[in-house]
């Protein structure tokens, strides 16, 4: 066959990604927070973007911001005249009249003016915001309240404060400060002894006993290695930790299980002993640091309401609160690209109008897709919004998609990182897709969730004396018209986190 060089004319499709593509695929998946973060940024970056505030408290059912008409613009100024001319007529400025009046020197009344009045500030007069001295006790800069609140002591820091009271060598406090960078949240120690100690070129006997030594620093139980450690060290310091003790918080494990029987036989203690012990293991401390530096947690806000609708269905809006309000400023573009001094100036203007273009776009198209999904859901779940959880719909993205007519990528990128506000708390929107249980006997199917809650429901009513197993839970369900194998009821379980029916046997027993 031979090889000969030719033209051919083809005609093919393809997605072209272009910048403003991926910018509003981007914003779709964005979460509210992180929405607000990226158009701070845009702002800040793009000279043609600015913030829409609403300068007056909306009032009216339109949320519109009050207007002033023609009439009351034009009264303003010859308010402020007037105002300035009765200042002027009415304030006493001769110093002898004002002394003939008070009977008394001016000095010794107002000692820091030495007698002369002051003379009033032409600003003031015309209604102008007034500054305080620079060179008084009050600042002419903000007055920002939260300079003077007291910042968070982390525990790294209260340790580092602790450190030179066990450990005093110089060169010791520089390996107890690594060792305290190493700590995690809870105050654990979880480091390669080993490695570390080669890494800070010291025997690991000796990085043992700078470690021992700090474990008696405060809270009681930091720098412990394991959870065994962590319980020994505190109860050490309570002089508590005796045999028995020790044996109980060896294998303490079992006390997670309820095996009791066991842990009598190791600890060689009877029942009230055993039961002694345990609530003094209760009342220690497991996450020694997790009362230090906490953060404070965040509440949800919701990116859609929605609330009954006075036809009996339900109404869907976007929450304005979550929603950059931005304008692109056209007028400032058109000014300065006309003053453009070179041609790459004027290719930045036009880039930076075309971006902040797009960007009024995406965001409004990200808003009605939002409320096109979220509304879409309210429809396909509305047993759920009016009788609860057991009447939760099985529901995948292709069938939300195929019923708005959008890709399944974009319900999926639409519901990420969303929440929703209904009469039955704040839910995730991904919420609402869950798998399809068949029903017995040809009924409707069920989700995953609505059987996760006849199982959670019927393990909280199980009689102590009669605790379900998983065989049962399956015999019940079935009566129940769920078809269910006894796998996936384990599965559920364990999702739920539910011990499994010996060791709910056992707790239930000693609590008992």
């Amino acid at each position: 066959m031979a090889l000969t060089p030719k033209l051919e004319i083809r005609q093919s499709q393809q997605l072209v990604m272009t910048p403003q593509l991926m910018q509003a695929i981007k914003l779709l998946q964005l979460s509210s927070l992180d929405l607000v973060s990226y158009v701070e940024n845009e702002l800040e970056s793009n000279p043609f973007l600015e913030r829409a505030e609403e300068e007056y408290p909306s009032s009216g059912e339109g949320n519109e911001a009050p207007s002033l008409d023609a009439g009351e613009a034009a009264s303003t100024p010859s308010d402020d005249e007037g105002a300035g001319d009765w200042m002027e007529s009415q304030l006493e400025t001769n110093p002898g009249e004002i002394a003939s009046r008070m009977d008394a020197d001016l000095q010794n009344v107002f000692p820091d003016d030495n007698g002369t009045p002051q003379t009033v500030d032409p600003s003031v007069q015309k209604g102008e915001q007034w500054q305080p001295p620079s060179n008084g006790a009050i600042s002419s800069g903000d007055y920002n309240l939260e300079a003077f609140v007291a910042a968070d002591v982390s525990l790294k820091d209260f340790l580092v404060e602790q450190m030179s009271l066990v450990v005093t060598s110089a060169a010791d406090q520089l390996i107890a400060k690594d060792l305290i960078d190493s700590l995690d949240d809870s105050g654990y120690l979880y480091i390669d002894e080993a490695e570390t100690a080669e890494r800070l070129g010291i025997e690991p006997e000796h990085l043992d006993r700078i470690i021992k030594a700090l474990q008696a620093l405060e809270p009681s139980g930091v720098f412990a290695r394991s959870l065994n450690e962590c319980l020994a060290i505190q109860l050490r310091e309570k002089d508590r930790f005796d045999p028995a003790m020790e044996k109980l918080v060896e294998n303490i494990d079992l006390l997670a299980k309820y095996d009791m029987a066991s842990l009598k036989r190791l600890c060689e203690v009877d029942d009230e002993d055993l039961t002694e012990m345990i609530y003094e293991i209760k009342a220690l401390n497991p996450k020694p640091g997790s009362s230090f530096g906490s953060e404070a947690v965040q509440p949800v806000v919701p990116d859609a309401i929605v609330r009954p609708g006075n036809d009996g269905g339900w109404v869907v809006e976007l929450n304005s609160e979550t929603l950059p309000r931005v304008l692109v400023n056209q007028s400032y573009y058109s000014e300065i690209s006309t003053s453009a001094k070179s041609d790459g100036d004027l290719a930045y203007f036009t880039d930076c109008i075309q971006t902040a273009n797009w960007l009024v776009k995406s965001l409004d198209q990200r808003a009605k897709t939002i409320l096109k999904v979220a509304s879409e859901i309210v429809r396909q779940q509305d047993g759920f919004l009016t009788y609860g959880v057991q009447h939760l719909r099985p529901m995948n993205l292709k069938t939300i998609a195929d019923a708005i007519s959008m890709h399944e990528s974009t319900v999926s990128r639409v519901t990420s990182n969303k929440y929703i506000a209904t009469p039955r708390g704040i839910f995730e929107l991904k919420y609402f897709f869950s798998s399809s249980i068949n029903a017995t006997e040809g009924g409707d199917a069920l989700s995953g969730e609505a059987v996760r809650y006849k199982i959670k429901q019927l393990i909280d009513n199980e009689d102590p004396k009669a605790i379900l197993s998983d065989d049962t839970l399956v015999k019940l369900l079935k009566e129940d018209g769920v078809d269910i194998a006894r796998r996936t009821v384990a599965k559920y379980r364990e999702a739920m986190k539910i011990p499994s029916s010996v060791q709910r046997r056992r707790e239930k027993k000693a609590k008992s």
